[in-house]
């Protein structure tokens, strides 16, 4: 018999790709998709349970399938339908603790792959200039999904310590990019006019939604001949690219905003339901953050396939034109760089 596995988050678009893929597996037997509401997408001949994984529903699951894989990927930030963020905390965190108990008590459950994020670094004015796996933040997030992402993955290091047997891998992924991408950042970088920190020009890192595919698939297996998949992993494509650059690509406009104001406009924002501007993510278009994937390259054994500046290239084909050409936003941008340098003179 092959193996048996669950994926959580089976409705969301990346959850719907990873269970397609994983069933294509010659080693995988059968897949069982979890989610609370029917997916809008096809999902081959996985079978789907409609369930809520913070119910105790999903001990019985795991029972009466006998899983010993478990890939959870019910870890965003973003609400599915008409749910609101309280819904995406309480499936973060509530659904993440009744997850681990019922594979706790489960003798079948083997492996556990968990969907975390860089975000649990956070973004500070003193980060050191490349997170480490075991860098510890200079101030840890205080709301939003990279919270939600620092109690995961304490709950999983509990899971961990009273499951020795079970192999268990967590991947912190940076921001999601592709011609699917439906993350905040994405639909950030999708506003016609993009709201910026007045004075910063942060660092970014993305990794592609395809590499996402991928490494989730090394992850949920055995390890290969000389990698380890057990561990934290940071999960980005190589290089990073600017906020600044980012706008030129997509031919996109900024509008310097005053540190001050950005709180203001993002609550306009999330009034009109065009985007996340969380505290967090305000944090990260401020000071932004770069990660050090040499264990994803060296232990893993994994080279993403696209580097940041090829991510967000697919996203940007993808998204379509912006309402300048990418020549103009540039020589926008360059002025007004090179007036805010002058004024700091």
């Amino acid at each position: 018999m092959g193996k048996v596995v669950l994926v959580t988050g089976a409705a969301r678009q990346l959850g719907g790709r990873f269970v397609r893929r994983v069933q294509r597996d010659s080693e995988v037997d059968r897949v069982i998709a979890v989610d609370a509401v029917p997916p809008a997408h096809q999902l081959g001949e996985a079978r789907f349970v409609r369930a809520d994984i913070r119910q105790p529903v999903i001990a019985r699951i795991l029972a009466e399938h006998g899983v010993d894989t478990v890939v959870h990927l019910d870890v965003t930030g973003t609400p599915l339908g008409s749910g609101g963020r309280t819904a995406v905390k309480e499936t973060n965190v509530i659904g993440t603790m009744q997850l681990l108990g019922a594979c706790q008590k489960s003798p079948t459950v083997k492996r556990l792959v968990v969907k975390s994020s860089t975000s649990v670094y956070g973004s500070a004015p003193r980060d050191p200039a490349i997170f480490t796996e075991t860098t510890p933040p200079k101030s840890l997030p205080s709301g939003g999904f990279a919270k939600d992402a620092v109690e995961v993955e304490g709950y999983v290091r509990g899971f961990a310590r009273r499951r020795p047997d079970v192999a268990v891998c967590v991947l912190r992924f940076a921001n999601i990019l592709g011609p699917a991408a439906d993350t905040p950042l994405a639909e950030y970088l999708s506003l016609p006019v993009l709201p910026t920190v007045f004075g910063y020009d942060p660092r970014l890192q993305f990794v592609h939604e395809d590499d996402v595919i991928d490494v989730l698939l090394i992850a949920s297996d055995e390890p290969r001949r000389g990698t380890l998949n057990s561990g934290t992993f940071n999960v980005a494509g190589e290089g990073v690219l600017l906020l600044s650059q980012c706008s030129r690509r997509l031919g996109r406009p900024t509008v310097p905003v005053p540190l001050p104001a950005v709180t203001w406009v993002g609550t306009a924002l999330r009034t009109v339901g065009m985007t996340d501007f969380a505290p967090e993510q305000i944090r990260l278009l401020t000071h932004g953050r770069v990660v050090s994937t040499d264990q994803l390259r060296e232990t893993l054994g994994f080279v993403p396939r696209y580097t940041t500046a090829e991510a967000f290239a697919d996203f940007a084909r993808g998204r379509g034109a912006g309402l300048l050409p990418p020549e103009t936003v540039a020589r926008t941008v360059d002025r007004l760089s090179t007036l805010v340098s002058k004024e700091r003179i």
